[in-house]
């Protein structure tokens, strides 16, 4: 039983316009690449130089990239920009370390807006990752306000030199040592990117979801009051006091079992697909977005089998999902049920429900019951579940089943179910 305090807030907050399009994403595509990409050996923070001309990457297809996230069926790409290194994939006028200085394209050259320009050409939605802490620059004496105008003047370059911004993700790993001036520094970026979505700091508009196992909680609320920022620490951000806020969650996690950047070393951790799929139901499946990394490798191309797997998962998630058997148009509704019925019967494992979230998250509890094919006159319990939100991927035995029954057991205000699917999913032969 959730407080009377989680109840209003379930009533009152709602999302605004980009969230809720953010939510309707679903499913995004992570890059890692950079300076890191070229040097094997270095790990985070461990304060090793890197040498700036070994960033190389004379095959650069920011194009490759963004087309494999379109035909895997995602819908938005971030890449970083500047990781914890200090190293920036676009020229800034604001450090030497920076593409200008290597020898790549004879200085000329920029990441980002090849980047950006592929998402824009494939219509991806493009998002910047950007590391607020910078071990670079951490021990070079600069005063704190110093140190927060620098980030604010790189990401003015960021948010004002390749058009439409749709994400700016921050990064909190390393932040612990480190006081900045959000307000000053969301100001900015909301200045010249009106429409962009803000990841987990600052002003957030979207929340990391506290592991990088691409997992969510059950129940998972799009209604929080603090957030994690990172995987050094366990302490919870309160928002800077703001109180409860619509912040759905998106769950991160890699391709390949360990590294976020290429690695020659780890090509035989993969994941499978049966495992992608697992990590699909339990971040998409429980209403949050999923982030899936890729490293690109120092050809400045996806490797050819992370983007076969990528694929691979893509055309899984569309075998299953693509065709539903029936939809809500084809369920009764009787106050809080919605039944679905076929005298003949049925088989099926997979009810997918939506919920209308327009003002705000309301299911608190229901259940999914179905009545055997053919004799049965008794339901049985198929399925029980907390919140939702945006999707609930239900899951249970294959049945034959000739009635179906959705039930709102509890709610925190009107209830409005915004879409009802049922699938018979085969497991993958």
């Amino acid at each position: 039983m959730k407080s009377a305090h989680l109840e209003r807030r379930l009533d009152m907050i709602k999302p605004n316009k980009n969230q809720l399009i953010y939510q309707d994403l679903e499913q995004g595509i992570f890059f890692h690449f950079g300076i890191r990409t070229f040097n094997e050996a270095h790990v985070d923070w461990d304060g090793k130089n890197m040498d700036i001309h070994s960033f190389n990457p004379v095959d650069l297809d920011c194009e490759q990239w963004i087309r494999t996230v379109k035909e895997a069926g995602f819908r938005y790409a971030i890449m970083t920009t500047k990781h914890h290194d200090g190293f920036c994939l676009w020229p800034s006028a604001y450090t030497d370390n920076c593409v200008k200085n290597c020898q790549w394209r004879d200085g000329k050259g920029d990441v980002v807006k090849e980047f950006v320009d592929a998402c824009k050409k494939y219509d991806i939605k493009a998002g910047l990752y950007y590391s607020p802490a910078d071990f670079s620059i951490f021990d070079c004496n600069m005063s704190e306000q110093e140190y927060n105008q620098y980030i604010i003047n790189q990401l003015s370059e960021l948010m004002s030199h390749y058009g439409a911004i749709d994400l700016i993700w921050f990064d909190g790993c390393g932040s612990e040592r480190c006081t900045y001036h959000w307000g000053d520094i969301t100001k900015k970026v909301r200045s010249l990117q009106p429409n962009i979505l803000i990841f987990s700091m600052g002003d957030p508009d979207f929340r990391w979801i506290g592991n990088e196992s691409g997992v969510a909680t059950k129940p998972c609320w799009n209604v929080v009051d603090r957030v994690h920022f990172s995987i050094q620490t366990e302490d919870m951000d309160d928002l800077g006091g703001k109180g409860s806020l619509w912040l759905p969650a998106e769950c991160d996690c890699r391709i390949r079992k360990d590294n976020w950047f290429y690695s020659d070393e780890d090509e035989d951790t993969i994941k499978s697909l049966d495992e992608l799929m697992g990590i699909y139901y339990y971040s998409v499946g429980r209403g949050t977005n999923l982030l899936m990394n890729i490293g690109p490798d120092r050809r400045g191309l996806v490797p050819e089998k992370d983007s076969k797997r990528l694929l691979e998962f893509g055309a899984e998630i569309k075998r299953r999902f693509s065709s539903p058997m029936a939809s809500k148009k084809e369920f009764l509704v009787d106050g809080n049920k919605y039944v679905y019925k076929n005298e003949e019967g049925i088989l099926m494992n997979h009810v997918i429900i939506k919920e209308n979230l327009m003002n705000g998250e309301h299911v608190r509890k229901f259940v999914i019951k179905g009545t055997p094919y053919p004799y049965a006159s008794e339901e049985i319990l198929l399925y029980e579940g907390y919140n939702i939100g945006h999707k609930a991927i239900c899951h249970f035995p294959s049945l034959s089943l000739k009635e179906l029954t959705i039930e709102i057991i509890e709610s925190s205000g009107e209830a409005v179910l915004d879409d009802i699917c049922i699938y018979y999913c085969q497991s993958v032969e």
